[in-house]
């Protein structure tokens, strides 16, 4: 417990830049190094001082530091700040540019070189040992960087591919939409042209019936046009996926449980899709990130909007890791119906997700 607390505390970034200054201050002036003189004392605050500096001006931070080093170096009692000079040299390849990285680590071999007195004459295996030590640390803190910058580029390739697989979803979704509607109009239609000699008033309100569901149609199109895309894989069938299929969705599951609240509504067949899917996959996520937890499921219907939460009392997952895709993909789905969705660990415990998606027809 303690240890958890301690790393959550080291998480924010001026903690553990005080953390590390201290750091600097116990190895300066542990009983190891002596007793240090005032001059020492005066150059080992300063230099532990710069150290929470060290990532916005890291370039700046390592020169004032060697130059620290070199004047306590100089002393007639050798007591230079070792831990600081290599925090500072780490934190230029961390977060300098590699032009940068490169200048400061072949200054810091030559100031190296110069301070201790390097000579060729003590050959050049021992030359080599004495004088590229300073380069060590700022190329570790580059290849540090390299594979942050590698890991954020894959993590946001996987979510674009995730938000492009929940686009075909959609385009599935809409296949269906528009066949259902288009079949719907057809069949009014054909009600209208048989009756209209026996019953204008019957083909009147086939008519009516027929234009209000053609109108529905092309404003679930627009509202899904843009994240449309072309995948050329067969279409899957959507029969049964929308809120009449989340009870048995959530026997599926077999740990959750279903709370509807409101009057039921017909829902546009685009955001029935969607309530449909952010319940699976925010089942799915938590039996993969919480298993054994309890899931609860809440639906409510309220005027001109529709709200669907699904909560967990499980542990809350860290990192992101597939979840945050799979967040991706329901954002996606959502902001398609002019919706929104939130999600993130519960104060009291557990994961929930939630989005409010309004009803108002598009026109």
């Amino acid at each position: 417990m303690a240890w958890a607390i301690l790393r959550g505390w080291l998480t924010h970034a001026w903690a553990a830049d005080i953390a590390l200054a201290l750091a600097v201050l116990v190895a300066e002036f542990s009983p190891f190094s002596g007793r240090p003189g005032t001059e020492a004392v005066l150059i080992t605050l300063v230099a532990a001082g710069l150290v929470p500096l060290r990532r916005r001006h890291p370039v700046a931070v390592a020169l004032l530091v060697g130059c620290l080093y070199v004047v306590a170096y100089r002393m007639p009692v050798p007591d230079a700040p070792v831990s600081a000079i290599l925090i500072a040299l780490y934190a230029v390849g961390r977060h300098s540019s590699a032009a940068a990285a490169v200048a400061v680590a072949v200054g810091a071999v030559v100031g190296g070189a110069l301070v201790h007195r390097v000579s060729w004459a003590y050959g050049a295996a021992m030359a080599l040992s004495l004088t590229l030590p300073p380069a060590l640390p700022v190329a570790a803190g580059h290849i540090v960087r390299l594979r942050a910058e590698l890991a954020r580029r894959r993590q946001r390739q996987a979510a674009e591919n995730a938000v492009r697989a929940e686009r075909r979803r959609i385009a599935r979704d809409l296949h269906d939409v528009i066949a259902h509607h288009v079949s719907v109009v057809n069949l009014y239609m054909g009600v209208a042209r048989r009756t209209i000699p026996a019953d204008p008033e019957r083909a009147r309100q086939a008519l009516l019936t027929g234009e209000d569901t053609a109108r529905q149609a092309m404003a679930e199109m627009r509202r899904l046009l843009e994240v449309l895309r072309a995948d050329g894989e067969q279409v899957e069938s959507q029969a049964g996926v929308g809120a009449a299929g989340l009870p048995a969705l959530v026997e599926e599951s077999g740990n959750a449980q279903l709370r509807v609240t409101g009057t039921a509504v017909e829902l546009p067949a685009a955001v029935d899709h969607a309530i449909y899917r952010l319940v699976q996959e925010a089942l799915t996520n938590t039996r993969k990130h919480a298993a054994g937890a309890r899931s609860t499921v809440r639906l409510a219907y309220r005027p001109g909007l529709v709200e669907v939460e699904v909560a967990d009392d499980g542990r809350a997952p860290s990192g992101g890791g597939e979840l945050g895709l799979g967040l991706a993909g329901m954002a996606e789905r959502v902001s398609s119906c002019g919706g929104e969705l939130r999600a993130g660990p519960a104060p009291e415990g557990g994961f929930v997700v939630s989005a409010r998606i309004p009803l108002t027809e598009v026109t």
